[in-house]
């Protein structure tokens, strides 16, 4: 990163943005942000150098804000609420840009976003250099184990969510004995596991993996302290993660509580493989 340039960042929802913001400060780096009204924290600003609040669809005052405080390179930060994103009142950037990109999948959004982005002189990096410690880890991370038939379970619905992520729908799947419970689509996951509680009741082995072609540093899986939480509300038994390019929020909170609850969190390598350890 360059450190004689402020940061842009667009934030979205939850805690990343604060990580973010943080760590650039740490980095003696300075950091403009752009909120969004109804998604980003108010708290943001407190943490950041300046900051512009907007309605997801200005486009252009994203683009202007970022220009005249001399940004040169952009992270993307927190997820935007899809449904709540759905009545949005685009400017004439957005539009010519929506006009242009038919598909409304959000890797293709995010990727003609990003081309825009550069085309615009930005350049666009990975957040992970800025909140350290956030990878999720590979092996089984809770003094539980999976069971076999969650074991079973594991192997049945990973190629199954990795066919879900090359569609460009979700990146989470739900799976109970063999049996497809529930899919992501623009719910969310938290909203997926407890739809897979409803439906499914207990013992439920919940998926979530980086989709084929996905823009790494600008989407990554991502889950925390508060899928757990989701995950007792549904009688969830086991989260299965892809490790490396997912992100673990509140990975000490989240494990502590997984394991007064009797729940298995393990990271899986791309192929859903992963290592008992000792």
């Amino acid at each position: 990163m360059r450190p004689d340039s402020p940061l842009g960042i667009i934030a979205g929802e939850g805690g990343f943005p604060y990580l973010v913001a943080d760590g650039a400060r740490m980095q003696k780096r300075r950091t403009v942000a752009v909120g969004f009204k109804g998604h980003t924290d108010s708290g943001l600003g407190f943490h950041v150098d300046a900051i512009t609040w907007l309605r997801i669809g200005q486009l252009g005052r994203l683009l202007s804000f970022f220009k005249s405080h001399g940004v040169q390179e952009v992270v993307f930060a927190g997820a935007i609420n899809k449904p709540k994103a759905l009545g949005m009142r685009p400017d004439l950037k957005a539009t010519r840009f929506l006009f242009q990109n038919r598909s409304k999948n959000d890797n293709a959004l995010l990727s003609a976003l990003i081309r825009l982005l550069e085309e615009e002189g930005f350049r666009v990096v990975s957040p992970s250099g800025l909140a350290s410690g956030l990878r999720m880890p590979a092996g089984v991370l809770t003094i539980r184990k999976p069971t076999r038939q969650e074991l079973s379970d594991i192997c049945f619905g990973w190629p199954l969510v990795k066919q879900l992520g090359s569609l460009d729908i979700g990146q989470c799947l739900v799976v109970r004995q063999g049996m497809v419970v529930a899919v992501e689509a623009m719910e969310g996951t938290n909203r997926t596991i407890l739809r897979a509680g409803e439906l499914a009741g207990k013992g439920c082995v919940v998926l979530k993996a980086f989709k084929p072609g996905q823009e790494e540093h600008v989407d990554q899986p991502s889950v925390g302290l508060e899928t757990v939480r989701t995950m007792i509300r549904a009688e969830a038994a086991c989260l299965a993660v892809e490790t490396g390019k997912s992100l673990f929020f509140d990975r000490e909170q989240a494990l502590a509580l997984a394991d007064r609850e009797n729940i298995c969190v393990l990271g899986c390598d791309q192929d859903g493989g992963f290592d008992f350890g000792d």
